[in-house]
């Protein structure tokens, strides 16, 4: 059973003897508060809080962080105030007691909503003091050890939320040490039995193993010697947890995994890391493309470490990994490393790192619009497997895996994401959703007036990309239902022959109230939207009392212009695909704004005279925009006529955006074509080119009459 004298004893290796005072003083003050408490094993309920401190003092923690392990259970459990903890133990301890108490609150198993903003907090308490996480992980280690006294759903419940939070913070702060363990703890509280035959299959394999690890350290150690490098050699053993991984998620058996066999060379500089890696590599051939430097370019989490796969005698695959003493601590203790070595050197990168991805997580939080949004973004961020690509100056950016050019330009900054029109991938033009790869130099092409499209949506893959892009689809199409509003809303005013400079602001302020707004504006976004309607509310706006003064049969159908540059609110129905010149008229449909169909379109009968669905609508005279008209060609099948449409098309200065033949018989066929122009003139232009051909029998504009 740990003591406190124990535990001072070992702090005495790295602490000041005030500071181990201070540690001390809140062990007492825990006991106290904690007298006549159990644990559900039995034992009294301090071993708790002295367990955890012992697990951050393994990574040579600040005493602050001790002193809050002591405490972290006090202000919970036992009813001191967090003011009467203040006086005792000062600010900064009582903030990290109180920010691991609100994480202790977090269960993840309540409905998404809950959970979401449960989630949030942590960030926040994160974000506040890294040292939080840190307390709240090791007593999180703690109680999986001791897990065994839990009832079984409950210890599943504990693992599950273990391996979908916890083991992924502790990853991307490079706690690898407490992650493995927690990770193996949680694959036998979850699995008790996959857990136990995979434990004694290890054993046995390694039993019949051990012969041929020592063979291949002692030929290590020996070309160490001859090059004359110190440098420690251990084997290095898989836990159970990533084997039963590997299993599942690559199909692979139990001996294939531990057919490799891996080694760690620790020696003392960097320099060093890069000789050994010769020697290794003079010693053993080395496999292709197996090797990684994550010296010079380090993981997202700070670990840093050579990494090459050799073949040895027989045919044996050898995996090695060569680090330096402060990259195995790193490795082990990511952002804790930073109190175990105090040089600020290396050891501040990975810090730094996570320090950024805490910065990040604020951020995201900023521009998120719901709680399970963020949780949305953040999950991507916990899991990343990162790919490398460099900016055209030279700077690497770390992607997560399947990170396409638009997620590197948010990566970049907002603004370049926003205006994002093209990119270059090693100096050629390419897709912006083409996936990313290892070692490309990304070129992003912005312009001033450009803006995201809704489309990129579906394939960015990184949180900071998502929420911006749906952070400024919100605002864009708040400002485009706000001026479509106003224009609605002002052709309403304008057919009962006022406009709204003759709105009085009591009536304004009556209806605002009515409609539960907080602004005009907000009340037009809702017209723009399609969530109400103009011409009811232009009569409300005029007359508060029910009593209409305003002649409402002299609607004047003065049409309202439409440019087709309107953006998100103003959508062209797929069933009859209008383009400028077809008579049109626009339905308000909730959600969408206005839907514009052509004025015979089965789908708007039945409200085509109601003007509070309504609205007649005209083409603007100067048009410039691209519209899609599907058209279906019946023509005699013979070569190449189908590259003769195509250049039919193009000679009318139209674009081909799909062609597809579909078989009739042997002489005629079908074929569809999805053709861009600007208006009715010009398809009756690309028609003529086409009933031009030879073999053209029949050309019809196709309209899909169902929703």
């Amino acid at each position: 059973m740990p003591t406190i004298d124990a535990l001072s004893e070992r702090l005495s290796q790295y602490l000041t003897s005030p500071q181990i005072q201070q540690v001390c003083r809140a062990y007492y003050y825990a006991e106290q508060a904690h007298e006549g408490q159990r644990r559900r094993s039995g034992e009294p309920y301090i071993i708790h809080p002295l367990a955890v401190a012992n697990i951050l003092a393994d990574m040579h923690l600040d005493h602050q962080s001790l002193m809050a392990a002591m405490l972290h259970d006090v202000i919970e459990d036992t009813g001191v105030p967090k003011t009467a903890l203040a006086v005792q133990f000062g600010d900064i301890v009582t903030e990290l007691v109180d920010g691991v108490s609100k994480l202790t609150h977090i269960h993840f198993e309540s409905k998404e909503e809950q959970q979401a903003e449960n989630f949030q907090k942590m960030a926040m308490a994160m974000a506040r003091d890294i040292r939080v996480i840190l307390v709240k992980l090791a007593d999180r280690l703690h109680n999986l050890r001791t897990l065994g006294v839990m009832r079984p759903d409950k210890r599943r419940r504990i693992a599950r939320e273990t391996l979908d939070i916890y083991a992924p913070i502790a990853n991307r702060l490079g706690l690898n040490s407490l992650r493995v363990e927690m990770e193996d703890l949680c694959f036998e509280a979850m699995y008790p039995m996959r857990s136990e035959m995979i434990r004694k299959a290890v054993k046995t394999a390694r039993g019949n193993r051990s012969e041929v690890v020592n063979n291949i350290a002692s030929a290590i150690r020996n070309r160490l010697n001859e090059v004359g490098i110190s440098g420690r050699v251990v084997g290095r053993e898989k836990h159970l947890f990533s084997i039963y991984s590997k299993m599942r998620d690559q199909r692979k058996s139990l001996a294939d995994i531990m057919d490799v066999y891996g080694f760690r060379i620790i020696c003392d500089s960097v320099d060093s890391c890069y000789r050994i890696l010769g020697a290794m590599h003079s010693l053993y051939k080395p496999v292709p493309g197996r090797f990684k430097d994550y010296i010079a370019i380090p993981k997202t989490n700070g670990y840093q470490s050579l990494h090459t796969t050799l073949i040895g005698i027989g045919g044996v695959p050898i995996e090695i990994q060569i680090r330096t003493e402060e990259m195995e601590a790193m490795a082990n203790h990511g952002i804790a490393a930073h109190w175990l070595y105090k040089s600020e050197s290396d050891q501040a990168s990975g810090t730094q790192r996570a320090r950024q991805w805490v910065q990040n997580l604020l951020e995201l939080q900023k521009s998120a619009g719901s709680p399970i949004e963020f949780v949305e973004h953040v999950k991507v961020d916990l899991f990343p497997d990162e790919i490398y690509v460099f900016t055209p100056k030279g700077k690497i950016m770390e992607l997560p895996a399947g990170s396409t050019a638009i997620d590197f330009a948010y990566a970049v900054h907002t603004d370049v994401g926003n205006h994002c029109i093209a990119c270059r991938i090693n100096r050629q033009l390419a897709p912006l959703s083409a996936k990313l790869q290892n070692g490309q130099t990304v070129q992003i092409v912005t312009a001033p007036g450009a803006q995201p499209n809704p489309a990129w949506l579906n394939f960015v893959v990184t949180g900071k990309a998502r929420s911006n892009i749906r952070n400024y689809l919100k605002s864009q199409r708040r400002s485009e239902s706000v001026s479509l509003g106003e224009r609605l809303l002002n052709k309403a005013l304008d057919a009962l022959g006022k406009s709204v400079s003759d709105i009085d602001d009591q009536h304004m302020q009556l209806v605002l109230k009515e409609t539960g707004m907080e602004t005009f504006d907000d009340l037009l976004e809702e017209i723009g939207a399609g969530n109400r309607m103009a011409p009811l509310l232009a009569r409300r706006l005029l007359v508060a009392n029910k009593e209409s003064d305003v002649d409402l049969h002299a609607m004047d159908q003065s049409p309202l212009a439409i440019k087709g540059t309107e953006g998100l609110v103003v959508s062209f129905a797929k069933c009859c695909s209008p383009i400028p010149g077809d008579p049109i008229i626009g339905h308000a449909s909730s959600g969408r704004g206005l839907v514009i169909h052509t004025e015979n379109c089965k789908n708007v009968e039945e409200f085509r005279d109601n003007p509070e669905k309504c609205v007649i609508l005209s083409w603007d005279k100067d048009i410039d925009s691209e519209f899609t008209v599907d058209l279906k060609v019946y023509l005699e099948n013979r070569r190449s006529i189908v590259a003769e449409l195509a250049s039919a098309i193009t000679q009318a200065e139209a674009t081909i955006e799909k062609i597809s033949v579909e078989d009739r018989d042997a002489r005629l066929s079908v074929t569809h074509l999805s053709v861009s122009v600007n208006g009715r003139k010009h398809l009756a232009r690309a028609i003529r080119r086409l009933r031009n051909i030879r073999g053209v029998n029949k050309i019809v504009r196709t309209r899909n009459q169902s929703h």
